[in-house]
């Protein structure tokens, strides 16, 4: 525990510090929960590794606290609970980095909340969706070209179809010949893969701010009346489209099953859901969505699940390099899972089309 409290004395305002002890289940960043005379705060050590660009990741994040903060303020809203805050180090730098490279930062601590790992019913998963929505909302007049793509084109999903092409055509493990059903599936959805982009490049889509990570641990609830509060983990916050930021949301949420389900007979995508995730998005964002933006809902449940299939599976090709498996073929299920969920959504694709009211 030496190295946080010696990371720490960058930000000597914060008063005597009691107690640094580790925080919350993430796998990316280093967490750590900052006990004192000053008050509770957020401690990380950033991941280098994933976000290279510290100082356009810090940026992003000041810039949207910032506004979101203001937003709050003049909606009548609690800024110490319903947004999150950057504290700058006592030399006004946003995050510290030590002697070894390291780099750090501080946040805010949300008092009275809680996170949940897992829904545990369909108000948890509305509320999920909703504070998403109401992430789209406060943000709706905010300049999404004013942000640093904090890993390049993320949800490129053209991009992510050839990257799975490539590494089909390198097969560095000798695997393809075992997933030649996979990389068929794949294969066949070529064209979707284009869909929204298309649609963003004619202009009939706009650039939004998105979270690009929209799972119920990145929301805080009140922890009495568990209504949303905020939305945390701003690393991946870009420029993107709100079709991304809903279809994750339903990818997560709208189904009954594991992520790396090895019984694909236990997959089950659940249209019920899907609408709960619609009904809590819309409730937040529908007034600053377009209508089109809203047509193209459940093509961003499809393409964000097709996509998260295809990274597994390419991650797969290339020798599990990317996402940690904590058992042989763990990527391979993790992609069966993702097409299951997909072949499921076009089962019932007229289902999903919104309702006229909602455009």
């Amino acid at each position: 525990m030496e190295k946080p409290k010696l990371a720490l004395r960058a930000w000597g305002k914060l008063g005597g510090i009691e107690r640094v002890s580790p925080f919350g289940s993430g796998h990316i960043n280093d967490t750590y929960l900052v006990e004192g005379a000053g008050g509770r705060y957020i401690l990380q050590r950033i991941n280098t590794n994933t976000f290279q660009d510290v100082d356009g990741l810090m940026q992003n994040i000041r810039l949207v606290t910032e506004f979101i903060t203001e937003q709050t303020r003049q909606a009548g809203g609690d800024v110490g609970r319903e947004s999150m805050r950057v504290i700058p180090c006592d030399d006004g730098r946003l995050y510290h980095r030590d002697e070894e490279g390291s780099c750090w930062r501080v946040l805010s601590y949300i008092e009275g909340s809680v996170c949940l790992q897992k829904a545990r019913n369909e108000q948890d998963l509305f509320e999920c969706a909703a504070a998403f929505g109401r992430f789209q909302r406060q943000l709706g007049a905010f300049d999404a070209s004013r942000l640093t793509e904090t890993i390049p084109r993320f949800h490129d999903t053209p991009k992510r179809y050839q990257d799975f092409e490539q590494a089909v055509q390198q097969d560095t493990m000798g695997r393809a010949a075992k997933v030649q059903r996979e990389i068929e599936f794949v294969r066949q959805h070529k064209v979707d893969c284009r869909y929204l982009f298309d649609l963003q490049q004619r202009g009939e889509l706009p650039l939004r701010v998105t979270h690009n990570d929209t799972k119920l641990n990145n929301v805080l609830l009140d922890e009495r009346t568990m209504k949303g509060l905020c939305v945390i983990d701003l690393d991946t916050v870009m420029p993107g489209l709100s079709a991304h930021d809903f279809g994750d949301t339903v990818r997560f949420g709208a189904n009954d099953c594991r992520e790396d389900e090895e019984d694909q007979s236990k997959v089950h995508f659940l249209p019920q859901l899907y609408r709960v995730c619609e009904r809590g998005f819309l409730s937040q964002a529908g007034g600053v969505l377009t209508a089109r933006e809203k047509e193209v809902l459940r093509w961003g449940a499809k393409l964000m699940t097709l996509e998260c299939g295809m990274r597994f599976l390419t991650d797969y090709l290339q020798g599990d390099v990317y996402f940690k498996i904590a058992r042989p073929d763990q990527n391979l299920d993790r992609a069966r899972t993702q097409f299951t969920l997909v072949q499921q959504m076009e089962a019932c694709w007229d289902e999903l089309a919104p309702e006229e009211s909602k455009l």
